[in-house]
């Protein structure tokens, strides 16, 4: 079972390991491939989310998440709790489990042919997702009878927001939330991109390579998905070639904002 751990523990951290064996505790045949996302980036985490559920997997394929910035009431909390645990059936039969926090669904809420709350306590450990919820992941993945709760109300998640950062790859190249259908520039058209403090001529183009060494290139990039319908969505990348274009502006963070002129 291919059980895809996507969280903001940073890359090589203990956690996890230590959400692994916990994971496999209960999911003995579990085959986790761990893939690390910036502290509280729950808008990187939902398109690391959708980009692996939304496109072809091996049957029985989960996605298990834990990006929890507890940025839902900003009180004093009893027992560390935090955000709900909630579950989401993918139209790939890919099942997605984990924090309800942020944009951590937004991206698949509309696609999900399932969205459910999960079963268990929101409290009761600091590190929830060793602690809690694994075991109740292995209940859903298992289909244990009363593993799932009651549906969660699409309109309680947000919007993808807009014209942002959505992810960073190692290259350095720029993921956004620009999808390539709504983009007003021509082909070959020049652009001026700023992202933070930093504005930056890039050349509109068809495919990220279609520029020389050392320019920067606004393209539809690798990722995307194709819905039941067959309706293409595809995300706008900021690529420079030959280079690191996250480095060339600064090193700006995820959701920063993207204005086009």
């Amino acid at each position: 079972m291919l059980v895809h751990i996507i969280a903001d523990y940073g890359f090589g951290d203990l956690a996890f390991a230590e959400v692994v064996q916990r994971l496999k505790l209960y999911l003995p045949d579990a085959e986790p491939i761990l893939t690390p996302v910036p502290a509280f980036a729950t808008l990187a985490a939902g398109f690391c989310i959708a980009q692996l559920g939304l496109n072809q997997a091996p049957a029985g394929t989960i996605i298990y998440h834990n990006v929890a910035p507890r940025e839902d009431d900003g009180q004093a909390r009893a027992s560390n709790a935090g955000e709900r645990l909630a579950f989401a059936r993918l139209p790939t039969g890919v099942r997605v489990i984990g924090v309800n926090a942020g944009y951590a669904f937004s991206f698949v809420r509309d696609l999900a042919v399932e969205l459910r709350w999960a079963a268990v306590a929101a409290e009761g450990s600091q590190f929830r997702s060793r602690d809690l919820f694994p075991e109740a992941a292995g209940a859903i993945a298992l289909g244990q009878p009363d593993a799932l709760g009651e549906e969660i109300p699409r309109s309680d998640i947000p919007d993808v927001p807009p014209n942002c950062i959505a992810y960073i790859d190692g290259y350095g190249n720029l993921k956004t939330t620009i999808k390539h259908e709504s983009s007003s520039t021509h082909q070959d058209d020049t652009v001026l991109l700023q992202i933070g403090d930093i504005e930056r001529k890039a050349t509109r183009s068809d495919g990220s390579f279609a520029v020389e060494s050392g320019q920067l290139a606004f393209a539809p990039g690798s990722s995307g998905w194709t819905n039941a319908q067959g309706e293409q969505t595809r995300w706008m990348e900021v690529f420079l070639r030959g280079s690191n274009a996250w480095e060339s502006f600064n090193c700006p963070s995820i959701a920063t904002q993207i204005n086009i002129s």
